[in-house]
């Protein structure tokens, strides 16, 4: 396997990198359920190569169930407490420092049913506008059966 294509062709680098300090206001909270996301690195700013983004739960159960998508891979990285992950045949009890990839196709979920709060990374590859999926299910309440379905395939969640 070689290395992709050049992304920068210039011949001295650039000041480029970005810093988000911790401790930054999320930019989603969900109301039902005091989940927390902070949108890292999204698609567009990363140039579509992938997105990043830190989901923090609150103790109660919380998270999809088994779904696959088409068109990108996830990964899960658990920072804090235990999340359920489902990895197409069984949930896995993942602890701070478990990874878990799933790439695309791949049959997958998360839960937090441990009772406690919990935190970890979700990267998506490539950069998929994710926000608009992760804003739009504080209003699946608000749609009908026809907009849900719409809104599921628009944001390549195919439900088991």
């Amino acid at each position: 396997m070689s290395y992709p294509p050049p992304l920068y062709h210039g011949d001295d680098g650039e000041s480029s990198a970005r810093y988000r300090p911790d401790g930054t206001v999320p930019e989603l909270v969900y109301p039902t359920n005091g989940t927390r996301v902070h949108y890292l690195a999204t698609g567009e700013s990363t140039g579509g190569l992938f997105g990043l983004y830190r989901w923090e739960c609150e103790a109660g159960v919380t998270g999809p169930d088994p779904h696959f998508h088409r068109s990108i891979t996830e990964s899960f990285y658990i920072l804090t407490g235990v999340m359920s992950i489902y990895n197409g045949e069984r949930w896995i009890e993942a602890a701070p420092g478990d990874w878990v990839h799933v790439p695309a196709g791949g049959v997958h979920g998360f839960k937090n049913r441990s009772g406690e709060p919990a935190s970890m990374l979700l990267h998506f590859s490539p950069g998929a506008p994710r926000e608009g999926y992760f804003e739009g299910l504080a209003r699946l309440g608000e749609m009908s059966e026809q907009e849900r379905t719409e809104f599921y395939l628009e944001h390549d969640n195919h439900w088991l």
